[in-house]
Formats: structure tokens, sequence, C-alpha cells
């Protein structure tokens, strides 16, 4: 099992730790309730640095990448970053990622902490069309790098404190490098998983505690605390953020779970399954990814049978919680399109008992 940089600090804080995708992290500190309302209301840090950072350069960088992702990298400026996801050409997707463009030859990309390994495979292997060498081309910098997310309504007021550089009016799914806390060449992006604005850092792991210790004497004033993934689940479910491995994997497409508007058919872009995805769009899919409300006091956990009003199965709960912040039991799920749209209602089936619930629109949670 793997360790950040910082797992010291979350053990001398006290939090439970867990193993989560093959690293040793902090599911909670004071309670999953008290750090996801912070994080709505004030501020919160996530240790994010399991994540996986792989750098992609060169000449061919750009064909590259419209080929691997389904967005349209070409959109990109430098200082952009982008949300896609790599098609599995099987109709599939391997990962959900950002892509960050540094300049024309030089890209990040932000990859989940489980799917390291699966991803660096999968683009060194499609890398060979394109002449993208591992070590020159291709840069699997994960173990090296360490990473926060700074998230919440007073989080930009807090990491301003702590650089020269303007970064309080930066539009979200943008970057910038700053010195931080005395620490030059920082990558901050206006980006997260909570809906609740803020930011993420990213910078080598020898001076991940000073950044840390940093970031909570500067929010000392705004109430700023310590956040586990127990709270980065409910934070991102209020939002419909899709996680990969509940809400999308390698048996999902990226039509069906709503992620249209990161499927660019664009004429200067061929990409992996393009074809097959352009014709799920044009002639519509058999299922869908849905968010729903609970009508009764239950929580739909993943994996969790939907039925119609009858028992037939029509789908099944890929995402479950009681929402922090509305204090009533959320969800999201894929069923047969017939029973996708807004405001139907479906049946959860929680230990032989079907429970209502009524499909809707995420986000769940609105400022």
């Amino acid at each position: 099992m793997k360790k950040t940089a910082l797992a010291h600090v979350h053990e001398a804080l006290g939090a439970k730790m867990v193993e989560f995708a093959g690293f040793y992290m902090p599911i909670q500190y004071k309670g999953i309730n008290e750090e996801h309302l912070t994080v709505r209301e004030k501020a919160g840090v996530f240790d994010v640095s399991h994540m996986g950072e792989i750098w992609v350069k060169g000449d061919r960088a750009l064909d590259f990448l419209q080929y691997v992702t389904s967005n349209d990298v070409s959109a990109l400026y430098d200082g952009k970053v982008q949300y896609s996801c790599f098609p599995n050409g099987r109709g599939g997707i391997v990962d959900d990622l950002l892509v960050y463009r540094i300049d024309e030859k030089t890209y990040l990309l932000v990859v989940n902490a489980a799917n390291i390994e699966k991803d660096w495979n999968w683009l060194v292997e499609q890398g060979k069309k394109f002449g993208m060498e591992p070590g020159k081309n291709l840069m699997n910098a994960s173990d090296e790098t360490s990473q926060l997310a700074v998230q919440g309504p007073l989080a930009m007021k807090i990491m301003q404190k702590l650089t020269s550089t303007p970064i309080m009016d930066m539009p979200y799914y943008t970057w910038k490098y700053v010195e931080l806390a005395g620490v030059p060449d920082i990558l901050l992006s206006t980006t997260g998983y909570t809906g609740s604005g803020g930011c993420e850092i990213y910078f080598p792991n020898h001076v991940a505690e000073k950044i840390w210790n940093a970031v909570f004497e500067a929010g000392k004033e705004e109430g700023i605390a310590p956040i586990g993934l127990g709270a980065r689940d409910t934070l991102r479910l209020e939002m419909g953020f899709c996680l990969y491995g509940n809400d999308i994997d390698d048996t999902t497409s990226p039509i069906e779970a709503g992620l249209g508007w990161i499927t660019k058919f664009v004429d200067h872009k061929n990409f992996i399954d393009k074809e097959y995805l352009l014709k799920q769009k044009k002639e519509g899919v058999q299922r869908k990814l849905v968010g729903f409300e609970v009508l009764e006091k239950a929580i739909a956990r993943h994996g969790y049978e939907i039925t119609d009003a009858n028992g037939n199965p029509i789908g099944h709960v890929t995402s479950g919680t009681m929402s922090p912040s509305l204090q009533k039991p959320i969800g999201m799920g894929y069923v047969k399109t017939p029973f996708s749209a807004e405001g139907t209602t479906i049946y959860i089936n929680i230990r032989g008992k079907l429970i209502p619930a009524k499909v809707v629109k995420p986000p769940f949670y609105k400022k």
C-alpha cells in the first residue's frame, strides 16, 4: 500500500485511515457531515496526492491527445484546463481525466488513482502510432507529485494570502504557475470535485508538509479544516459528478453517462470510438445515467436494483448517500431510457422492499 507524503500528518491529526485505490488515505477526521458542511460554507483541504499525473510532450502531443481523448484538445490555450475521457475502443471508458495545456507541445493529464497503471499502459500502447516514447514524450510523474484540493467559498481568499500573483479573478478551469508560501512554480488551477469553488495545487513531494502547514496557517481565521475522502464523495455526488468505478467504467459509454458534452464530434478530430459514439448520439441509447431523490428515508446503495412499479428490473444504482446539505437521500444510476425523463417515479429495491424515488436533473445541490 502506497503512502502520500502527508500520511503521517493525517495520522497526527487523528484521521481515520483506510486503504483506497492502493493508497493509505484519510476517510474522515471529525466526521463526514461536519467536514462536508465546512467545504460548503467555509473552506477545506483534501490531500489528493494519490491522483495520477502524466506529462505528454513533443511535436505530436496534440495529434496524439486528439486521438486518445473524447474532448476537443485543440480548443485549449495556454493556461486552460479541460475535462475529458479516454474511450476504450469497445464503447466504454478507460478513465475520466483533466487535460492541462502548458504550451502547444506540453500537456499535463490528471487521472484517477485507481487507474494510474492502466492509463499509463493504455497511453504507451496508443502512443506507438504517434511515435510517443515513454521517458521522452510520455512521463508518469505520479509518484513524485503531491496535490492538494483547497475547496469552498473562502478557499481562494485564503490562497491569495500565500501568493503575490493575482488569483481571485481566475476563471473556472484555468491554471497559473505561482510562487506559493515561498515555493516557486506551483501549478494552481481553479478546478475541483466539490462544486463549491476553490483550487487544486500541484508540487513536489518534498515541499508537501511546508505547503500544507502554510495553507492551514493562512486559513486559521476562516475556519479552514482538513477533509477526508468520505466528504469528497458526498460533495461530488450532490453535484452529480461521476466517480470512475461507480458511475462510469469500461462498460459505460460517455453518451449513456450524460457526458456527450465532453465528446466532440468535430471534423478536425478523429478519436477512438468516434463512429460508434456518433451512432449512439444520433440513434439514442438504451439506458441512461440519471439522478434521483429517494422519497422515503432510505439510502440507495451502489449495486441496488432499480425497478418499475411492478418490480421489473430497469437498472441499477451506481452511487447513493444521505445528502448532508439537503438532508435527504440522493443517488445516481442507470435506467432504461423510457424511465429517464425528469419527474419519472422509479423504485429502489432495498432488501426486498420497493422504495419510490423521483428522477431529477443534477446538480442536487444548488448554491
